[in-house]
């Protein structure tokens, strides 16, 4: 049956100006350090050197893009809404979501099925669990906080502990209410929980009255989650603001990356993938405006799924959607299927239909766009290659080449509509003083964005259009069609001595982080990260691992879960790797209630 959406761009193949990629070397000057104070200082007090900056960083390119028909109607918002039965929810009970792996299963990781048995099996209760990961997450115990507590920013332990006790009396009277119910999850510092104020990373100002505002609502996916009786233990430490990808914080710390703590978790949601990779919790809610639920678990090793625009919750915003990241496929199955229930108080999100998983005869075709994946460095194209390979003599996928438009100019319109989209929320936030809050690097990117012209902004709009109408066009060449790329064209992002005291930026390398990430926020598509592999590091000790990223057509969640088991099969055939630093909380929970 065909599909059908509202909202949709068209089938339109772009004009052959438009897919010659012609990729340019970034001038923006990194600074690190006093140079960054200094540049910064400058920056905040003149309107002359912001709008330098927005026209060094390039941001006006895109109205000048070749090929653009001005004509083009602007698309402000990616809002295609994939039409037909929104429920009931597909099922949390199918064999391979509520099976834990074998205990001698190479790399593994503990899932929902995992701590679901050690209740089940009455070996520990979910007080138990509480009781053991709360001490490794506190931000509030001086000199006993652990090396992993950066992953988090603030818990309310009674809270925690309150619903710990009343997941574990359903246990004990046999009125569990499913498979999440006991089980630990985090939520990024920028989501919404009921009593917490939403800080995004920033440096807490009580002179400011937004830091004296808790939330007065739970974010739906969380709320969701909640109410299968998974037990929220903490906000989740972030890159400020969301406006890297490296996860650096010099306000609130920065995030280990367990797998080589020389190198960043990547951002913005730092604090899940550190979390994720340390096995501190196995199912975490972040936000992606630009990649920041795929980079954190590309570079920590774990999954994660950006879905479609609006698809768990709207908001205020052209290209961010809230979602999961997990440790395992089947975590992220579970946690999606979940999070993404209709709202009947959110007419932009209700109306999307239920994502139905591939029928076994469904096509399984891999779009490869090869002069794009090309800007891989050669050790993720290594990988990246041998999990295509993978594939397609294994999986019974069949590569096509593809071109895509825009690549250069959709992604500089990108970083822009990122940048003004935080530029508004800072005002908003601070009216009075907008960069007060910022921390130095935050306040050059702010200001300069505080400087887009309402036609370049447009612009921005009329480039998404045609990319839009594009993927329209080769999903009708290819239906089924999963675009297939690294989910980052470097391999972990080393840190720089001094790096941490007052945080960097690097304009050139931030780019290139999100090569491939940009174009589903730009299109309002779904796509997941899978672990693909793993690469020598260039500092450090320990291994970095790669990650493979696919990205489907509007609603097709479900058919990128297959795929991303499809690639966690090539995943066990090379074998999983976990830190060597991992905690194993289900043991931990174990031993306690032993003793």
């Amino acid at each position: 049956m065909a599909k059908k959406f509202a909202n949709h761009p068209g089938a339109k193949q772009a004009p052959a100006a438009a897919l010659d990629y012609h990729y340019e070397e970034d001038s923006n000057p990194p600074l690190r350090g006093w140079p960054l104070v200094i540049a910064s200082t400058l920056l905040s007090n003149s309107s002359a050197l912001q709008k330098w900056l927005w026209n060094n960083a390039k941001l006006g390119q895109p109205k000048y893009a070749p090929g653009l028909d001005h004509s083009v109607p602007w698309r402000i918002k990616p809002d295609v809404v994939p039409l037909g039965e929104t429920g009931p929810m597909l099922s949390l009970e199918e064999e391979h979501l509520i099976t834990p792996k074998s205990a001698d299963y190479k790399g593994r990781f503990n899932s929902i099925a995992d701590y679901h048995e050690l209740y089940k099996s009455g070996q520990a209760t979910p007080l138990d669990v509480v009781e053991a990961l709360l001490p490794l997450i506190r931000r509030d115990i001086g000199d006993k906080e652990s090396k992993y507590a950066v992953a988090f920013i603030e818990s309310n332990v009674e809270e925690v502990v309150q619903h710990a006790r009343e997941s574990t009396e359903r246990w004990k009277q046999g009125k569990q209410l499913g498979i999440l119910d006991g089980v630990p999850f985090g939520v990024k510092a920028d989501t919404e929980v009921k009593g917490y104020v939403s800080t995004m990373g920033m440096k807490v100002d009580k002179s400011v009255e937004y830091f004296n505002k808790p939330e007065t609502e739970t974010c739906w996916p969380a709320l969701k989650m909640q109410e299968q009786g998974a037990i929220m233990v903490g906000k989740m430490n972030q890159h400020e603001i969301g406006m890297d990808t490296t996860g650096c914080n010099p306000v609130t710390g920065t995030a280990k990356n367990w797998y080589n703590t020389s190198y960043f978790p990547g951002g913005s949601s730092a604090g899940a993938g550190s979390g994720l990779c340390a096995g501190l919790v196995p199912v975490a809610i972040g936000t992606d405006a630009g990649g920041s639920m795929r980079i954190p678990p590309a570079f920590c090793g774990v999954y994660g799924l950006k879905t479609t625009f609006n698809r768990t919750v709207s908001r205020a915003t052209s290209v961010c959607v809230v979602g999961p990241m997990t440790s395992t496929v089947a975590d992220l199955t579970i946690a999606y299927r979940v999070m993404s229930q209709p709202n009947p108080a959110d007419p932009g999100q209700n109306l999307l239909s239920l994502s139905i998983p591939p029928s076994p005869s469904a096509n399984k075709i891999l779009g490869i766009c090869r002069p794009w994946i090309a800007r891989a460095d050669p050790d993720v194209l290594l990988v990246f290659d041998s999990c295509l390979e993978y594939l397609t003599t294994k999986k019974g996928y069949t590569a096509v080449d593809i071109t895509l438009p825009y690549l250069r100019e959709g992604q500089l319109a990108h970083a822009a509509t990122c940048l003004s989209e935080a530029a508004t929320e800072a005002f908003a936030r601070n009216p009075a003083d907008y960069l007060k809050t910022l921390n130095h690097a935050n306040r050059m990117l702010v200001s300069a964005a505080s400087h887009t012209p309402a036609t370049d902004y447009l612009a921005y709009g009329q480039i998404r259009q045609v990319i839009m109408a594009h993927l329209t066009w080769l999903w009708e060449q290819h239906p089924d069609m999963i675009i297939l790329t690294p989910t980052t064209p470097i391999a972990g992002w080393p840190i720089c001595p001094g790096d941490e005291a007052y945080g960097f930026s690097d304009g050139n390398l931030s780019i290139k982080n999100m090569t491939f990430a940009w174009m589903a926020n730009t299109s309002g598509c779904p796509a997941v990260t899978c672990p693909g592999g793993y690469v020598e590091a260039k500092q450090g000790d320990g291994a970095l691992p790669v990650g493979v990223m696919g990205m489907g057509e509007w609603g097709a969640e479900e058919q990128l879960l297959e795929f991303a088991r499809d690639v966690e099969g090539y995943l066990e055939v090379e074998g999983r790797r976990r830190p060597k630093e991992w905690v194993d909380v289900v043991g931990l929970a174990r031993g306690a209630s032993k003793e």
